[in-house]
């Protein structure tokens, strides 16, 4: 259950308001310290600096702060209005978790919140010449920390929404999803092919998307039980009635089986944490957003079938020099991520899509020649099947005989010769 809800909480940590919140707490706090450390300062000490003109510096800081705060608001939405539109809906939460375009807001925030507090608390007068002279030095180390956000801000904002932009947040996030499904791809239980014959299918309540599941739970469960359990529902799966996320080796009461759906976080949408798959259905509606004829931009089908590649060439380098991970729950059985799913989320849709497209007929053969290549031969299969489905598709769709031939010339599955 620990893990669980660390979960849940990183889930709330992501959120924009979040930061703002700490930040704003951080302001108010900040301002309020002079009036605490005041007893402890030299009196006089505060007019011999010229701590007097606080009041005029923070006036102009909340005024100011307020601005750029709004400013910076009606950006962040255009840019996620943008990427929604160029892109693709799913990157846009990408965006939105974005830590340094959060970390800029609540910095403004907080700023705001600090000059608004402290002018309050110069016009009650709680805080004297000493305290006075806190309150100035906290405006400057603030002053030189927004000048160095705003800096970083503006470079951002230059590159906030755009489509190469998003396309390498969504590389990022597989990248990680990917390395952490490498390092634990059966989530510390033992890995399982199938379900075996005669367990007892366990129902979730929720509908949704699995986002996340607590193996160190399950196996809790399972041990105080005496239990045997297959997962039946990675991440990524469509939980809904009829469908088993888990299924136990002995039939369960409604309780325990409420007790083993709660390991299994399930929300509206996918998740990139636990999800690899999610990562390349993510990039795949790039492409075919690009290739759509609203858009006509099959440089950005192409880019996105280098960044397929380069995150499917690392995938097969850290498989093969890999070392399996240990069991910690040896009574939760696992099945392993299937690579033709992988595939099919990429090349199958891209192949229909890009069917009349020479040039991006050309990069999806190259693409796969390089991956059919590496020698790694959970690959060899979903190679073959989609290059060939890629050439009946393309044999329909180019109208020119030389095009085909294009086509059929570049060799697929060096490894094993085949095409």
């Amino acid at each position: 259950m620990h893990a669980k809800w660390l979960f849940i909480g990183s889930q709330f940590t992501r959120r924009m308001w979040f930061r703002a919140t700490l930040y704003g707490v951080f302001g108010v706090a900040s301002a309020l310290l002079g009036a605490l450390l005041r007893p402890w300062l030299p009196e006089g000490l505060a007019t011999r600096i010229g701590a007097d003109a606080v009041g005029n510096i923070l006036g102009i800081l909340a005024s100011s702060m307020l601005a750029v705060t709004t400013f910076s608001l009606s950006t962040m939405v255009t840019s996620y209005v943008a990427a929604g539109s160029s892109a693709t809906p799913r990157a846009s939460k990408l965006l939105i978790e974005d830590s340094a375009a959060q970390g800029a807001l609540a910095s403004f925030i907080g700023a705001f919140l600090f000059s608004i507090v402290g002018l309050i608390a110069l016009s009650a007068g709680i805080y004297g010449d000493s305290g006075r002279l806190v309150l100035f030095a906290a405006t400057v180390v603030l002053i030189v920390v927004i000048v160095i956000t705003l800096l970083r801000w503006i470079d951002q904002l230059s590159r906030l929404g755009r489509v190469g932009e998003t396309i390498n947040r969504v590389e990022r996030a597989t990248r990680e999803a990917m390395q952490q499904h490498l390092r634990d791809p059966w989530l510390g239980g033992t890995p399982c092919k199938a379900v075996p014959a005669g367990t007892h299918a366990v129902e979730s309540d929720r509908i949704g998307y699995v986002q996340y599941i607590d193996t160190g739970l399950l196996q809790a469960i399972a041990e105080e039980q005496s239990l045997e359990l297959w997962v039946n529902a990675p991440a990524g799966t469509y939980a809904a009635p009829g469908r088993a996320v888990v299924h136990a080796s002995r039939k369960v009461d409604d309780e325990l089986r409420k007790r083993l759906a709660d390991a299994f976080v399930i929300g509206d949408g996918r998740d990139f944490r636990q999800d690899p798959r999610f990562g390349f259905v993510v990039l795949t509606e790039i492409a075919q957003r690009a290739l759509s004829p609203a858009v006509n931009d099959p440089g950005t089908a192409i880019d996105v079938l280098g960044t397929v590649t380069r995150l499917l060439c690392q995938w097969a380098r850290q498989a093969e020099n890999g070392e399996t991970p240990p069991t910690r729950h040896g009574r939760i059985h696992v099945p392993p991520l299937a690579v033709d799913d992988c595939f099919d989320d990429v090349f199958a849709p891209l192949s229909r899509d890009a069917g009349g497209m020479l040039e991006v007929g050309i990069r999806l053969r190259k693409s796969l020649a390089t991956l059919g290549g590496l020698g790694f031969a959970p690959f060899e299969s979903p190679v073959r099947r989609h290059a060939s489905r890629a050439l009946e598709l393309a044999a329909t769709a180019l109208p020119l005989e030389r095009d085909r031939r294009e086509l059929e010339a570049i060799p697929v599955d060096a490894a094993t010769g085949k095409d």
